[in-house]
């Protein structure tokens, strides 16, 4: 099966650039699309210092989505957004002053990885943070999600007026234009090696596995035993490869494993095989028994349930239901904002926007009309990043009330 590569390569135009990221990718462009992707044929997406964070996200979301193995090199810089202190990938226009509108928020590339198949998707990563951003690591691994492998390094500030280079993806480049396409573990640690050797230090390296510690799914009892799931205990954390790690930086998290023999370390899993082949009601129906059973351990507004929930709603999404999963992404909306969580956190700005998106897709003008009203004013309430978004549901709905 083809593979597919994402080149991101993005950095703020002006004084505020931290790293030359685009210089690497005439290197990386001169790798052919298979060896890039460690498969027999690839396609290849290459984004150069891009404006738009929606147009990237596009892109992204159209990487996510396509069969077979997703490899993404990203190189560029770390920023915080003021108002949320969030971590951002900075693109062509970004400033200190308008991270928030004009970068790519990090959490939209995990959103998009997040229901990829286990073992199918890997990033390597060149990034350069701003000081506010490495202080943040400081206390925050940066997520990628569950099942994506992630390796490269982010280097800590500079001096002031000084523009580096990505070294580290110029070396991952360089070694995969002999032609050789070693294992991403072996080839992470050979471009670290020459790193190394050019005198750079303080990288934190990231580890190959980033799992939050409180992802620790239960393990299912076996059929007809009438035992509730029990946590499954956390293995040991990925090496770290000779990280050279800066003080306070954050420690790889530990993945949760298995504690019975041929138990499955993570439902997610099964869910995404059954997806992968077309087998969408019974991917539903494991999902909805998680659902249930986080429910009844924790309630029906915490962040456990809700997961399941978006689970659902997106599964609703790859079956073709664009009503099903509007429907359940207005409801865990609402669930957020009922919990306490304010508009523009990004657990609810990716409802409402994802529910806007379905909303756009449903065929039956009926369906779309008895929906909108609703999605309207949350809208109202949660506008999100993109301007107009009110105005466009509001002139869709207009033109289903003139075809009833």
């Amino acid at each position: 099966m083809p593979g597919t590569v994402l080149l991101l390569a993005a950095s703020p135009v002006g004084r505020g650039r931290l790293v030359d990221a685009a210089s690497v990718l005439p290197v990386l462009a001169a790798v052919p699309p298979a060896v890039l992707a460690g498969t027999d044929t690839a396609n290849v997406v290459e984004l150069a210092d891009p404006l738009e964070p929606q147009a990237v996200l596009t892109r992204l979301r159209a990487a996510a989505t396509a069969p077979g193995p997703l490899t993404l090199f990203v190189t560029g810089q770390l920023q915080l957004d003021r108002r949320q202190r969030l971590p951002h990938l900075a693109l062509a226009r970004t400033t200190p002053a308008t991270v928030r509108y004009t970068g790519l928020p990090w959490h939209w590339l995990r959103e998009e990885l997040r229901l990829r198949p286990p073992g199918s998707t890997t990033l390597v990563a060149d990034l350069h943070a701003d000081p506010e951003a490495w202080q943040w690591l400081g206390a925050n691994p940066l997520d990628c999600g569950r099942t994506t492998a992630v390796y490269g390094r982010i280097a800590p500030p500079r001096g002031r007026r000084t523009v580096a280079a990505p070294t580290y993806m110029k070396a991952v480049a360089t070694i995969l234009r002999s032609g050789s396409r070693p294992a991403v573990d072996q080839l992470h640690q050979a471009a670290v090696t020459r790193v190394a050797a050019d005198g750079e230090v303080g990288d934190l390296l990231l580890p190959q596995h980033l799992v939050p510690a409180q992802q620790q799914w239960p393990v299912p009892a076996p059929a007809g035993t009438g035992q509730q799931p029990v946590a499954a205990p956390a293995g040991p954390a990925p090496g770290s490869g000779g990280a050279v790690v800066p003080a306070g930086a954050p420690a790889a998290v530990p993945a949760a494993r298995p504690s019975a023999p041929g138990a499955s370390p993570d439902p997610h899993t099964a869910i995404s095989a059954a997806v992968k082949d077309g087998r969408h009601r019974e991917a539903d129906d494991l999902a909805a028994q998680w659902e249930r059973q986080a429910r009844d351990a924790h309630g029906d507004g915490s962040d456990q349930a809700l997961h399941w929930a978006e689970v659902r709603a997106d599964l609703a999404m790859f079956a073709g239901d664009a009503e099903r999963s509007c429907r359940t992404w207005l409801t865990v909306a609402e669930a957020r904002l009922a919990a306490g969580q304010p508009a523009d956190a990004p657990a609810v700005e990716a409802a409402v926007d994802r529910a806007h998106h379905q909303w756009g897709r449903i065929g039956d003008p009926a369906r779309a009309r008895e929906l909108g009203p609703a999605l309207a004013e949350l809208r109202r309430r949660v506008p999100g990043r993109r301007e107009g978004a009110l105005d466009d549901v509001r002139g869709r709905l207009r033109d289903l009330q003139t075809q009833a």
